[in-house]
């Protein structure tokens, strides 16, 4: 099946992603790409997307989740409630918004701790998946 529009098809979304790594500085580039590789391993089933100018994951036809890379720090978005809740003791370790975590760029994002933010997350969109196909 196609994708319904340009801004669902894998292929160029993952061009996008391409180019918005190779045009960050050298340290943001490789913080950022350890984030990815531990999105990665936690849903391997996502494919790349681009929304909001920033690298994404879609899952199941679902935004999973978005990544991207700043001066100070890389971000990994949503972290939802349920997160928090999980995770409120580690997320302590790092700077949070209402819905981001931050890892500062002089330290790699530790990947144990994003695959169990991710694999939550994924849990939650594959749980709202089924919820909408009973309605």
């Amino acid at each position: 099946m196609a994708p319904s529009s340009a801004k669902d098809d894998p292929r160029r979304a993952g061009a996008q992603v391409r180019t918005y790594l190779a045009s960050l500085p050298a340290d943001a580039r490789r913080s950022l790409k350890r984030l990815r590789e531990a999105i990665r391993a936690a849903a391997p089933g996502a494919v790349d997307a681009f929304s909001h100018g920033i690298p994404a994951f879609r899952l199941d036809g679902r935004r999973l989740v978005w990544y991207a890379a700043w001066k100070q720090h890389v971000s990994l978005y949503p972290i939802t409630a349920t997160m928090r809740r999980a995770y409120a003791t580690e997320l302590k370790n790092y700077e949070t918004s209402k819905g981001t975590i931050r890892f500062p760029l002089e330290k790699a994002p530790p990947a144990a701790f994003v695959k169990r933010l991710v694999k939550t997350r994924v849990a939650e969109v594959r749980t709202k998946s089924k919820y909408r196909l009973k309605r």
